[in-house]
């Protein structure tokens, strides 16, 4: 029992120096004659270009902010492979959209810096889906996001917002690298500091340090996703992610239907067709008029399936024989009151609401 504690040391010894010694892990012979650090620093370029404006490395703090994300990406290893991975499922389709649009293909490192290429990810401050849009941004980018479907989870749709987006604020502000500095900030706080600090140039301009970091976390996409084995990586093309194979089909529906009814009738479960449309938020396909996705071979028989599904959709405006008020999707309290004149107080007291809340469905009484 005694020795237990000394060999456990003598094991744990040879680990640690293991680490630091090139070889010794991989049976090297030589290797206990050549000791130094296994680590080395991560190179930097000599020069560098985002969306063909070029970095001015020259400037000691421009370089250092550039060091600094390129060493902490760089060394992990488990992020670095998931953005290899999953660029070959999503960087195809952006590459297309903005040759399409005569845009940088560089943007398509901001989806990366944004949210690692992933649809369902969600800020501490709201911001939702692969370009991390805010809900009133998705909005008038005409993105839907109400209690029934967020658009911003839907890969495709809240990328043709981001484009017209970036197109908008690459007019208002003259380069790409403000840009982009505003789709992190806002315009409105980047216009503001431009016009107190009297600099137009990204690289001079004292903002908030999320945007002074943003522009090298995309930089630094661009490096190592561009040229990964210059920074230790290797990937076979077999285990990159490839594009989901579906079927995409327009439909207008006049009121819900189950997915999982539709499923079952498409010979596919629930699940399957969730992770096609993750946009949509609840067990229903809601009304409205819309893309959805189903696997490959299926799409023919979509609107048969949601024919046989669907319900009675309720009537769209208000009953004057009765009085009462029918919620359609994208309904607030403060909409009915404006289509029906009658005032919010009015309408909670009469409902019996002590909340705002209101549901898809749900008859509001107008008057007594």
């Amino acid at each position: 029992m005694t020795s237990h504690p000394f060999f456990l040391r003598i094991v744990l010894f040879v680990v640690f120096t293991g680490l630091f010694i090139p070889g010794v892990l991989h049976g090297n012979p030589t290797a206990r004659e050549t000791i130094g650090p296994r680590f080395q620093d991560v190179p930097l370029p000599k020069t560098l270009a985002l969306c063909g404006e070029p970095m001015p490395l020259e400037i000691p703090s421009v370089r250092e902010m550039l060091d600094r994300e390129l060493t902490i990406s760089a060394w992990d290893a488990a992020q670095v492979f998931m953005w290899l991975k999953r660029a070959g499922r999503y960087f195809p389709h952006i590459e297309r959209r903005l040759r399409e649009e005569g845009m940088p293909e560089d943007l398509k490192y901001l989806a990366v810096a944004e949210s690692a290429l992933l649809t369902h990810i969600r800020s501490r401050k709201g911001a939702l889906g692969t370009w991390q849009f805010m809900p009133y941004t998705a909005r008038s980018h005409g993105l839907r996001k109400d209690r029934a479907m967020d658009e911003r989870r839907n890969f495709e749709r809240s990328t043709e917002a981001a484009l017209k987006y970036l197109k908008t604020l690459k007019e208002m502000f003259g380069s790409w690298t403000l840009a982009m500095a505003a789709y992190n900030c806002g315009e409105a706080r980047l216009k503001k500091e431009i016009k107190r600090q009297k600099v137009n140039n990204y690289y001079k301009l004292n903002l908030p340090l999320e945007t002074e970091r943003y522009i090298f976390r995309i930089a630094t996409a661009k490096l190592i996703m561009e040229d990964p084995g210059g920074y230790g990586y290797t990937l076979p093309e077999e285990r990159e992610y490839k594009p989901i194979d579906c079927d995409t089909v327009k439909v207008h529906i006049r009121a819900p239907v189950p997915i999982a009814d539709v499923a079952q009738s498409l010979g596919t479960y629930y699940k399957i067709i969730k992770e096609l449309n993750p946009q949509v938020r609840g067990y229903d396909f809601p009304s409205g008029r819309y893309s959805i996705k189903v696997p490959a071979g299926l799409g023919s028989k979509l609107a048969s399936a949601l024919k046989q599904h669907s319900r009675k959709a309720p009537r769209k405006t208000t009953n004057l024989a009765d009085g009462r008020y029918v919620v359609r999707p994208g309904d607030t309290l403060s909409h009915i009151s404006q289509r029906t004149r009658v005032p919010v107080a009015t309408l909670k007291d009469l409902n019996g609401l002590d909340s705002s809340v209101i549901r898809i469905g749900q008859r509001l009484r107008l008057h007594r």
